[in-house]
């Protein structure tokens, strides 16, 4: 019988190993010709969020964490990767190029931006990890941060969308409305954008 639990346990390794994630193929997915591993935008039924970028990665459904040390060393070797934000910075330069600074363009609304610049959308915290994102992703000049209920799977963390030309509240005009895998309807809160001003 001991050799039984013996070869259970030693299959149940292995299998273990086998199917954890190498950062180096999660890297590869996570460049900018599949939108930063969320090739569908966020108002597109079924699209998942390419990346967390946050202080809770349980709570993030398995997306790929933007502060997993491993994951950000394959991207920094990664050219054309996003970016941990904040991974690896060296102000070594005697002029460091300012830090970006983002205007509040809108707050608070029921809808969220939905436009053809889209770059990728992921999940974070805060409206200021979502600016961090921005930061770290070339072409990056707008935010879109907002909870959206009833999707992500339930997810309480906020989707963070990133557009490459600036955006108004009048361009606000996704307001959910897909229906999840358990019935529910999802809708959006709290979205505020920002435009990136340096």
């Amino acid at each position: 019988m001991r050799s039984f639990f013996a070869l259970v346990a030693l299959v149940t390794a292995a299998t273990a190993v086998y199917i954890r994630d190498d950062s180096g193929s999660v890297a590869a997915s996570l460049t900018a010709s599949n939108h930063f591993g969320a090739p569908n935008a966020p108002q597109v039924a079924g699209a998942t969020p390419g990346w967390y970028f946050g202080d809770h990665p349980a709570s993030a459904n398995g997306a790929p964490w933007l502060k997993d040390p491993a994951l950000c060393a394959s991207l920094a070797a990664a050219p054309h990767a996003i970016q941990c934000p904040g991974f690896g910075t060296v102000r070594a330069r005697a002029t460091t190029p300012p830090t970006p600074t983002y205007a509040l363009v809108f707050q608070n609304l029921t809808k969220a931006i939905e436009a053809p610049d889209y770059l990728t959308f992921g999940l974070v915290d805060t409206d200021t990890d979502c600016q961090a994102v921005c930061t770290s992703v070339t072409g990056c000049v707008f935010i879109n941060a907002y909870h959206d209920v009833n999707g992500q799977n339930g997810s309480p963390l906020l989707t963070c969308a990133l557009y490459s030309k600036t955006h108004n509240a009048t361009q606000a005009t996704n307001a959910g409305g897909q229906t999840q895998p358990d019935g529910k309807i999802d809708f959006i809160t709290n979205s505020d954008g920002y435009n990136r001003t340096a």
